[in-house]
């Protein structure tokens, strides 16, 4: 499949199957995101990856209860992951700030699109979250108060055909030449 033909295969799916994903699968996965590129190579990233059923549930009701119940079809995937947010390299930071610009999100950002093309090369359905309830999934996980966990992304099969193709801005419309 070419890269382009990945991209346009690659959804955020809303709709998953109870089928475990196989954890060799989740780690092709993560192997993606340990290759992204990231600013003066700092790596900012840790990923927590809960796919146990027991301790599933009680992290989908952390992320996903209350006001951010909109999201709460994420509980029927059958792998969730936490992006934890790391310090980058002093060069990154002392960049970053000069630019006004927090490289470590930028990398992060890749990082986990690397993880979800390769979900999608698998035929795993992926979505990302960003509205989730942060101190609940750090409560729950056992991490610092200091702690940042920027998104969350599932992982499973889809239950349903693939929707109708992409709604997508003209090519003309995002891009100029200078």
């Amino acid at each position: 499949m070419s890269f382009l033909d990945l991209a346009g295969k690659r959804r955020s799916v809303r709709s998953y199957s109870p089928d475990p994903i196989p954890r060799e699968a989740v780690e092709r996965c993560l192997e993606a995101a340990r290759l992204a590129p990231s600013a003066c190579n700092s790596q900012p990233w840790q990923f927590i990856v809960v796919d146990r059923p027991e301790l599933r549930e009680q992290f989908t009701e952390a992320a996903f209860s209350g006001l951010h119940s909109m999201n709460s079809f994420a509980k029927a995937a059958p792998v969730h992951i936490a992006v934890v947010r790391e310090s980058a390299k002093p060069a990154a930071r002392f960049g970053g700030f000069f630019r006004g610009v927090d490289f470590t999100l930028i990398d992060i950002g890749i990082a986990c699109e690397h993880l979800v093309l390769q979900a999608a090369e698998e035929d795993i359905g992926s979505c990302y979250f960003g509205w989730f309830d942060e101190k609940g999934v750090k409560r729950m996980l056992g991490l610092p108060r200091g702690s940042r966990v920027d998104l969350l992304i599932c992982l499973g099969y889809t239950d349903r055909p693939l929707q109708a193709p992409k709604q997508r801005k003209a090519i003309d419309e995002i891009r100029s030449y200078a």
